[in-house]
């Protein structure tokens, strides 16, 4: 099986005797609030979905990763994993202390040792991460509403969020799970909507060329307007039960908050599911994309800066696919000779708005089983 990103798949969650410690100490810790984002980098962090991190970045490879996508030991690794807390609660926070890591609920969940507190710009945030400052970009628009301040150093998790713990499964229990089947080659598939028969095609074409497929959504944080993760789970399911091998697909949710960021997202999400045992990634049209802001392939052209050794996870990069009513199945530019007028192809945006008007998008472009779910949810939460 491939190895973790880093060599070593990180541990950081606390058991037994030292947990019951730990348990009896924090509550005599200086505190920090964390929001559901937080909360869930505190999660993959310590359950080694974020290997090699162990904690919060410190300045040095923050600004690495930002110029260079790589950390301050030339790893690569494409996105900030960051805390912030406002300026002016800086002076009750030390380096050297140990505080407590609460969910908005008031729950203790982990502690972090802190190492550094450091300023940084949003400005050049934005334009390293998302290669803008405009604010109608959801990801430009979170970080210019982010507390000033970063808190840096090593975490450690004392109990999962209940959230969590519905269809979460951690690195090391997916590893064992492929080891289980058999599985030596696995493809994942990350997604935040619900699947259509273009992401289906992509799919079984990945699955005809190795032992697993992997559908990994994400449902932590995302933009308003995005289907809930909870309705998106349950079309998931209905559609593997009806159209997939059982014996061949596992599903997964990743509970990581969506960045927006295109491209690097991209190499975040290829290293992450790395780090949960998959040897390949798919990487279509647009992955991780949001608006205008980035090219149609700009996510599949990024891996170009980077060499195999350094990667190691095979990507998969897959041409927009469509169903052609000439060729009468689906393709892509680079199977079917046909035109635009033969190609049935929806937009994500489109789709949800027909949705929202209680429309049965074509059976072309996604299973009925599927649309009848979400229609069925959406009318309920209406």
């Amino acid at each position: 099986m491939i190895s973790p990103h880093g060599g070593k798949l990180v541990d950081q969650v606390v058991k037994g005797k030292e947990r019951e410690e730990l348990l009896n100490r924090v509550s005599t810790f200086p505190a920090i609030t964390l929001d559901s984002w937080g909360l869930s980098d505190l999660v993959l962090i310590s359950t080694g979905a974020f290997s090699p991190l162990t904690g919060f970045m410190k300045q040095k490879d923050y600004l690495q990763v930002l110029k260079d996508m790589r950390l301050s030991n030339g790893l690569v690794w494409s996105l900030p994993i960051t805390l912030t807390v406002p300026k002016q609660s800086i002076d009750s926070l030390s380096i050297g202390e140990t505080v407590s890591l609460k969910g908005e609920d008031g729950k203790t969940y982990g502690t972090l040792d802190i190492e550094e507190i450091y300023e940084y710009s949003k400005e050049a945030e934005a334009l390293f991460v998302f290669k803008t400052l405009d604010k109608l970009h959801p990801g430009v628009q979170r970080t210019f509403q982010k507390d000033e301040v970063y808190v840096a150093g090593p975490v450690k998790l004392l109990q999962f969020p209940r959230t969590f713990l519905k269809g979460f499964q951690t690195p090391k229990k997916l590893r064992e799970r492929f080891e289980e089947l058999g599985w030596k080659t696995v493809a994942a598939f990350q997604t935040r909507n619900p699947i259509h028969r273009a992401h289906e095609y992509i799919q079984k074409t990945a699955l005809e060329n190795v032992d697993g497929l992997l559908i990994h959504p994400l449902v932590g944080d995302t933009k308003q307007g995005d289907i809930p993760a909870d309705i998106r789970m349950k079309s998931y399911k209905v559609l593997l039960d009806e159209y997939y091998p059982r014996d061949r697909v596992l599903l997964s949710t990743f509970p990581a908050a969506m960045r927006y960021a295109g491209p690097r997202e991209a190499v975040f999400h290829s290293l992450v599911r790395k780090n949960f045992g998959c040897s390949h990634f798919i990487v279509g049209r647009d992955h991780a994309g949001v608006g205008d802001y980035y090219g149609t392939y700009d996510a599949q052209e990024i891996f170009n800066q980077f060499s195999r050794d350094e990667i190691e996870i095979e990507i998969l990069k897959f041409e927009h696919a469509f169903y052609c009513v000439k060729c009468g199945t689906m393709a892509t530019s680079k199977t079917c000779p046909h035109t635009d007028e033969c190609h049935i192809h929806l937009s994500g945006t489109k789709v949800r708005k027909m949705l929202k008007d209680g429309m049965m998008p074509p059976k072309e472009f996604s299973r009925p089983e599927v649309i009848e779910v979400l229609l069925h949810e959406m009318r309920k939460d209406s």
